[in-house]
Order: structure tokens, then C-alpha cells, then sequence
């Protein structure tokens, strides 16, 4: 039973993210396995091998990167583009703790102009300080990759260099090669010629002339005794490197894109009798597959499917810390193959899919919803895990053209699919034995399948589900048995087929109880029909333009809740007029038009129980809105193209609404604050409840699959405890007023960020400078955090505006500036600490100028003050004369001075 949030805010937040990495082009990994470079169009990405996560990204310049090199201690990395730049940046890497992720700051160390011509092949050395690149022009470069200046010009090649390898004599193991006495460079062109060229003699030492097309891959053993070449000639060649000659031409019948040789001893379980003499080679290109060589015999060691493939392997990268090999696919995915233990074929470790492409239906799988099934506008079907883990649980084939729309059965075992080869097909989803396997097959529709929907009642964890529906672009739905197990196999064949509408049917959904189920067509109108019998009982008319999808409402929303005046069951449609339609089944009429999407509504799904409707639209926007009130109460913004996908997960979690007490703050010797209860730091006892958490996923056309976890309850309950903590603070800060605690109460009320009570704080203590309370609230000024002085400074500006209040405003600041050293406010200054930049800098300033305007008020008053002190005195002589006067007459009076009178 879902709780009531009529009440509440809803609040989303993104929870996960898969986004494009990759969107063809080179891509590299350091030697450790820590990091994966790729390109995803004009960027250069950094991203974690094995979360996934995006570490660092280095903008473009405008053009498309042709080629990247990443020394092997990911220390330094190169990237060329079309504008013939090479940009070489320093990586500074800051591993992952237990509480944070790795980090990696890229810095551009230079910029320069590579070659003549686009650089389309680059590779590094061993040490990871040269850097050779390859041109259109034919020129070959070697660069001394920290510094930025060229070491080596090589010509000679009269095309395209399109292979380069170093060789280092100093190996990984720090031995030294015996066959190859100094460093060289191969490189490979499209002339057919591999030149070798001697870095001491700087000079070509030989030319290898055997392909008749471009060499793609060149590699040295490990002893650097032999060479070994791949060309699109669809052969490989051995050469001696004492000789320079043809030691073995191997055939593969394919063109070759990579070739390489395996370290020693590295595939495991292999043994062709002659182990000192046994070299395995690696090598991929037209079939799609890594495949491994054994370079004595010249036999192939795995055995691959004879399947024709559209896609083809650019590049292989092979993993020695892992013992793995990275295969490179045109379509953009990356598969590990692991190398520990030796079957025929290699087995898979996992696939990373570097650009899902359009995203167009997603469902949970298993009972828990740990898995998702992705259609993303290819003939598979993708199985990612909901978890933090990287890559492609598994990959379903089957279907020979795209995918389109997918359902899950109620117990997320059975997944369903149809596309657009005109077949629908039911899937087995094992997950704890790692079997996904095509369990039936449904062939008969005549166009592309758009919709297709499972029983929605009971659990088929036990059983195949009992029937399934479909709808096509030929206008038809057509209702299916499916055998079930242990029943003799036969091909699938229709219960019934009806003519449903006069256009594309885009949606279908099954009532809760599987006794009816609802079409949405492009002809603008939803129909209603009997499961059982295939009769259409009623049309929903009302929409401007087709319908893109249709929801029944669960079984405990009907009508009359949602203010209609029958009951009944509710149905919820999106279309493509941009609206939203809640229709009743009583007489198939409308409840509620909501409006709100800017463009067509793609997906309609029922949240929270039925009291909300959750919408994606054409925009970009997925929209959450009220069901009873009609109106929108969330809006949820985190991709750029058409939301097709909006599907949703609930697992039941448990809240603790205990509050948390206070902890008053210590002072810097240790002591606690004075006036703390003896519960300090202790939690007030509450109560746990269980709830549904809601997940839902949107997927769209820019690639982007985003999961969006409902904080609705969470904020509430925090919500909550952090009102009644509030009024305890509160509380609390009155009785330390009450009783003078001026020390306690200052520390409370800058944690509070109350400045009107922070100001007659300061005022009452600063009315008596003799107070003890002066000498303990100086104390408390001076152990101030980051943020603590960011808020004081900022309330000291506002008081310093005001003359009745700028004499407390200045105390404060002058105990500030006795208490702690010019760096510290430097510090908040530019943004580092607590402070933040440039809102700091604007309050500096504003005490700078009111300070100023007071300083000079004062200054005037003290010249005003001459004048008063000069008409004192003044008075003073006057005074003076006239009580020397008063006193003579009074003498004459008494007649104790003479007087002569003139």
C-alpha cells in the first residue's frame, strides 16, 4: 500500500547516470588498468576501468580528434586533431578512499603544431617519455613528450603512416633485450613498407617489403628477436630482427586492423609442446573477433563462429596487469577477454557499450529489479546491472533488425520483445545462474512490431507467462499462447488476430486482473477490448493527434476518487498533441486533460499507488503530476532529446525518524560550553516505519539512461527532524539569553545564522566593557571556523551600514583582525576554506567603504568639536571678566574697598 504524499512535496534526485563514453577513435589505457581514455566526439574522456565513472574530460577545439597516446604511467597524455594540433596534457591522479573517488586533474602543458597534415597514429614508449607520431604526409616524428620538442624527423614512407612501435632494449622485467642492442621504431604506411629506424644512428635500418595493402599493426616480442606485422592483406608476418628477413607468412583470412604478441607464459593452459619456442600472437579486424596465432605452427589457437557480422575490431589492447585482452568494435563497444584460463573461444569478462545510441524502451528484470534490458536502436538487446558496476551483464541475440518495444512479466524472470524483423520473442532471465537464453519465437505479423505487453496478474516465477500480446505497424493485435514447459514445442501460433486500427499501433497494457487491454494508435483514438474473446468494448476519443501510449491505472484508483461521477476503472494516455488524457471506463469519457509538455508525450506510467502520473516528453522533460488535482508538482530535467523511456522500480525501505541532539561546541582547550545539557551529543528516541522508495529510469535519444531515486518521504522525514532540532536550538538560545550566557549563546546563534539576535548579543555584552563576559565572547570570536567567519563577516557589513549600530559592528571587526592573521581572510577571500570567492571579496569591500564613511563622520566631528571647544573657551574669558566684576562690586558693598570714582 503506498503512503498518501498528497500532502508532500515530491523531490527526485539523480541516483545514476549512463552516459556516452565513446563515440569511435582511439582509445587507450595506462598499464595498471587504473584509467580508460576515449573519445567521445570533439572530447577526450578519462574514465575509471572499472566503475565507470567520469574522471576527467578535456575539451576539443573545434575539430574531431584523429588519434590519442597515453604514456604507459598515465602520467602524460597526447591528443592530435583535424586542425594538425597536438595538445599534450600532465594528469595528476588522486586514488579513491573508502569515502571518496579517484580524481584526476588534467593540466595543458603546450599546444604545437604536429605535422603538415593530420596525425592519425601515435604511440609512446615504455618509459613513457617519447612520443612517435605518424602523418598523412608520410613523415614520421619522435618527441620528447614532456618537453614538447621534436627529437626525430624519419621520411621515407610514401603515404599514410598508419603503424608505429617502439622498441625499448630496457624490458618491463628492467632486463635487457638481446637481440635488439639499441632503441628503434617501426613504422608501417599505406605504401605497403615496414621501415625500421635506428634512434641512436638516427637512420632507416631496414626496409620490409612482403604486404601488398597498408600495414595496421606492427609489434616486438619481448626478447625483441622477432617482428610480427598485420596488413589488410589479410595475413601476418614474422620477420627476423637480426636478419631483416621473412621468418613466416601466417594466412587469417581476414583483414587484419591489430597484431600484437602475448607476453610469456600469459595464456594459461596452452602448451604446444615447444615452450621455448612458443609465442602466442594476438590478432582482430573484418570478422569481429579476437583471435589468438601460435607463431611456430602458424595455427590458429581459438576456434570463432562462422556468423557474417556488420561490424568489424579496430584496435586491441592488450591488458598484461589483468591478463586480458581489450577488443575495440566499429559499433562503438569494447569487449575484455580474459586470458587466465585457456578454452576456444576467449572467454568474455565483460562489454562496455561506449554509445547506446537512441535509447527507445528499457524494463526491470529479476524479482528484486537488479537488472535492466535496454533497447537501443540495435537488433540486441542490452542487460546492465541497476548496480554501481561497469559494463554489459549480457547481450541478447536473436533479433535481425531493431528492437523496439520490450515488457517484463510481473516476476521480472521473463522479458518479452519485439522489433522491427516482424517477430516478437519471449526471453528466460536467469540471473543467479548468468543464463539469458530465447525461450519462444512469435512470427506472423506482416510489418515492424510497436507494442507488445505480458499478464500483468499473478507470478510466473515458476512457469512461462500465459499469454502474450502484440501490435504492429500492418494495424493488427494479436493475442498469443505460449507453451509452457514441459508441453511438446511448437511453434507459437495466434489465438486471434484483429484489425485494430487505421494506423500504427504505438502502445498496448493489460488490465491488472489480464480481463482487458487498451491499444493506443496513431489515428488518434485508444481502444478498450476483452482479453478473453478479442472484441473491442469502447474507443476513447479526444486526442489531436496519435497516441503514444496508454496505462491502466492499478487496481485501487478508480473514477470516482479522481472526481469522476461513476466509478470504474482508469486508463491514462499520452499523445502527441502534447496532453495528457485520465478517461474513464464507466463510459469512456474524460476526467482530466493535464497540459504542461511543450512537445509530444511519449510515455505515460502510474507512480506512488496511483495517486500520481509520471510523463516523458518530446522536450526532454519527465513531468510528475498529481492525479486528483490535475496538476504538475514536479519536473525532472537531465537530458537534451526525446524521452521514449519512462519505466519505474519500488523496493520497500525502512526510515528512522529519530532527531538527533545538539552537539554544543567545544572551546579550544578541550572544555565543553557552559549551560550544556547532560544529554548533549545523545539522540532523541523515535520511531522506524517502512516505506516504498520509488526508482524511476528515463532513457532517451541522446544516449543518456538516467535513474531518478524519489526523496519525497526522505526530505519530508528530514524535513521534520531538522524543524524540531530547530525549536530545541531555539529553546535552548533563549535560556542561555536568560541567563547571561552571552559566551553559549553567541556560539549558538552564529550557528543559527540569527543576526538580530547575534547583534543585541553583542550589544549587551559591549554595554559593559569591564564584564568578565567581554573577555569570554573575545575568546569564542577568536576560535572560529572557516564558515563561522564567512557568516560574521557578513553580518558585520550589515551592522556597519547602520550608525546607531556600526560601534558594535567595528568591536567585532577589531577583535577579528587582533584574533587571527591576514592570510586567514586572504583565504576566505579567494574562495578557498569555507569561504566563497567572490561573494567574500563584495563583503570586504562593503565593510572597506562604510568603514571609510564612518571614519570620515568621525573626522568631521572632531574638527566640529574645535569649534565647540574654541567657543568654550571663549566663554570661558568672558566668564571670567564678569565673575572679577561681580566680586569688586560685591566688596564695594560691603565696604571693604575703597572706591575713587572718575
Amino acid at each position: 500500500m503506498a503512503p498518501n504524499l498528497s500532502n508532500l512535496k515530491i523531490t527526485f534526485e539523480v541516483q545514476k547516470v549512463i552516459q556516452p563514453f565513446n563515440t569511435g577513435g582511439k582509445v587507450a589505457l595506462d598499464k595498471d588498468s587504473r584509467f580508460l581514455v576515449t573519445t567521445l566526439d570533439e572530447d577526450v574522456l578519462i574514465v575509471d576501468y572499472d566503475s565507470g565513472d567520469e574522471l576527467a574530460r578535456m575539451e576539443g577545439d573545434g575539430e574531431s580528434v584523429t588519434t590519442l597516446a597515453l604514456n604507459p604511467q598515465a602520467t602524460l597524455l597526447a591528443i592530435f586533431s583535424r586542425s594538425q594540433s597536438m595538445r599534450i596534457y600532465s594528469l595528476v591522479c588522486t586514488p579513491s578512499t573508502p569515502t571518496t573517488k579517484a580524481t584526476v586533474a588534467a593540466t595543458l602543458l603546450r599546444s604545437v603544431k604536429a605535422h603538415s597534415a593530420p596525425v592519425h597514429i601515435a604511440e609512446t614508449d615504455s618509459t613513457g617519455t617519447l612520443l612517435a607520431t605518424g602523418g598523412a604526409e608520410g613523415l614520421v616524428k619522435v618527441w620528447d613528450m614532456k618537453g614538447g620538442f621534436v627529437t626525430h624527423n624519419f621520411r621515407g614512407h610514401g603515404g599514410v603512416v598508419s603503424a608505429l612501435k617502439f622498441y625499448s632494449p630496457i624490458r618491463s622485467d628492467g632486463k635487457t633485450g638481446s637481440a635488439a642492442s639499441g632503441w628503434k621504431l617501426a613504422s608501417g604506411a599505406d605504401d605497403t613498407k615496414i621501415r625500421i629506424w635506428d634512434l641512436l644512428k638516427r637512420s632507416c635500418v631496414a626496409v620490409l617489403e612482403s604486404h601488398v595493402s597498408v600495414v595496421r599493426g606492427l609489434d616486438w616480442s619481448d626478447d625483441g628477436r622477432v617482428l610480427v606485422s598485420g596488413s589488410r592483406d589479410k595475413v601476418i608476418c614474422l620477420w627476423d630482427t637480426k636478419s631483416w628477413k621473412l621468418r613466416n607468412t601466417i594466412p587469417v583470412l581476414e583483414e587484419v586492423e591489430a597484431v600484437g604478441f602475448l607476453a610469456p607464459g600469459a595464456l594459461k593452459g596452452y602448451d604446444n609442446g615447444k615452450a621455448d619456442d612458443t609465442q602466442v600472437i594476438y590478432a582482430g579486424g573484418q570478422s569481429n573477433h579476437a583471435r589468438l596465432w601460435d607463431s611456430s605452427s602458424g595455427k590458429e589457437i581459438t576456434t570463432q563462429s562462422t556468423a557474417e557480422t556488420n561490424y568489424s575490431i579496430t584496435d586491441i589492447i592488450y591488458n598484461k596487469a589483468h591478463s586480458s585482452l581489450v577488443s575495440i568494435h566499429s559499433d562503438q563497444t569494447m569487449i575484455i577477454h580474459s586470458l587466465s584460463i585457456f578454452p576456444s573461444p576467449l572467454p568474455v569478462l565483460r562489454t562496455l557499450t561506449g554509445n547506446l545510441d537512441e535509447v527507445i524502451d528499457a524494463q526491470f528484470l529479476t524479482p528484486s529489479d537488479s537488472l535492466l534490458a535496454l533497447s537501443t536502436n540495435s537488433e540486441d538487446i542490452r542487460i546492465v546491472t541497476t548496480t554501481g558496476s561497469f559494463g554489459d551483464v549480457a547481450v541478447l541475440k536473436g533479433h535481425e533488425d531493431i528492437v523496439i518495444c520490450l515488457d517484463r512479466d510481473p516476476s521480472g524472470n521473463w522479458l518479452a520483445s519485439g522489433a522491427k524483423d516482424n517477430d516478437a520473442r519471449l526471453w528466460k532471465i536467469d540471473a543467479e545462474n548468468n543464463s539469458f537464453t530465447c525461450y519462444a519465437k512469435f512470427t506472423g505479423h506482416a510489418e515492424s512490431i510497436g507494442a507488445i505487453a505480458l499478464p500483468r496478474a499473478g507470478s510466473s516465477s515458476s512457469g512461462a507467462p500465459k499469454f502474450l500480446l502484440t501490435g504492429s505497424q500492418d494495424r493488427t493485435v494479436k493475442k498469443w499462447d505460449i507453451p509452457q514447459a514441459g508441453a511438446v514445442k511448437k511453434a507459437p501460433r495466434a489465438v486471434y488476430t484483429r484489425k485494430a486500427h487505421d494506423k500504427d499501433i504505438n502502445s498496448i497494457d493489460v488490465s491488472p486482473d489480464d480481463t482487458l487491454f487498451a491499444s493506443a494508435s496513431q489515428d488518434k483514438t485508444v481502444k478498450i477490448w476483452s482479453l478473453a474473446e478479442g472484441e473491442a468494448l469502447g474507443v476513447l476519443r479526444g486526442h489531436r493527434r496519435g497516441v503514444w501510449s496508454v496505462r491502466f491505472a492499478p487496481s485501487s484508483m478508480n473514477a470516482s476518487i479522481l472526481g469522476g461521477e461513476k466509478g470504474g476503472r482508469v486508463v491514462v494516455t499520452g499523445s502527441a498533441d502534447k496532453t495528457i488524457r485520465l478517461w474513464t471506463l464507466a463510459d469512456y469519457s474524460c476526467l482530466k486533460t493535464l497540459e504542461g509538455h511543450s512537445n509530444s508525450v511519449l510515455k505515460t506510467i502510474w507512480i506512488h499507488g496511483g495517486q500520481r502520473v509520471a510523463s516523458a516528453g518530446g522536450e526532454g522533460l519527465v513531468k510528475i503530476w498529481d492525479a486528483k488535482s490535475g496538476e504538475c508538482v514536479s519536473t525532472l530535467d537531465n537530458h537534451q532529446d526525446r524521452v521514449w523511456v519512462l519505466t519505474q522500480s519500488t523496493k520497500t525501505i525502512t526510515t528512522d525518524t529519530t532527531i538527533p541532539k545538539r552537539e554544543d561546541k567545544m572551546d579550544e582547550d578541550g572544555a565543553e560550553d557552559e549551560g550544556e545539557s547532560e544529554e548533549g551529543g545523545e539522540s532523541v528516541s523515535g520511531t522506524t516505519q517502512t516505506a516504498e522508495q520509488l526508482t524511476l529510469v528515463s532513457g532517451s535519444s541522446d544516449s543518456t539512461i538516467t535513474f531518478w531515486l524519489d526523496t519525497t518521504l526522505q526530505t519530508q522525514l528530514t524535513s521534520t527532524q531538522e524543524a524540531a532540532l530547530l525549536v530545541e536550538q531555539e529553546q535552548q538560545l533563549s535560556n542561555y539569553i536568560h541567563h547571561s550566557d552571552y559566551r553559549s549563546a553567541i556560539v549558538l546563534a552564529l550557528s543559527l545564522n540569527h543576526p538580530g539576535r547575534l547583534l543585541s548579543l553583542f550589544t549587551s555584552v559591549y554595554a559593559s566593557p569591564n564584564s568578565p563576559q567581554v573577555i569570554a565572547v573575545e575568546k569564542v570570536l577568536s576560535a572560529l571556523d572557516d564558515t563561522q567567519l564567512s557568516i560574521l563577516l557578513s553580518r558585520i557589513r550589515d551592522w556597519n551600514t547602520n550608525a546607531k549600530t556600526s560601534g558594535v559592528a567595528q568591536r567585532v571587526l577589531n577583535v577579528l583582525m587582533r584574533s587571527y592573521p591576514a592570510s586567514r581572510f586572504v583565504a576566505l577571500a579567494k574562495g578557498r576554506g569555507g569561504g566563497k570567492g567572490m561573494g567574500m571579496m563584495q563583503v570586504w569591500r562593503g565593510i572597506e567603504a562604510y568603514s571609510e564613511r564612518h571614519f570620515r563622520r568621525v573626522e568631521e566631528l572632531v574638527e566640529e568639536s574645535w569649534v565647540v571647544e574654541f567657543t568654550l573657551g571663549e566663554m570661558e574669558s568672558v566668564l571670567g571678566e564678569i565673575e572679577a566684576g561681580m566680586i569688586v562690586e560685591k566688596e564695594v558693598v560691603s565696604g571693604e574697598v575703597d572706591v575713587v570714582m572718575v
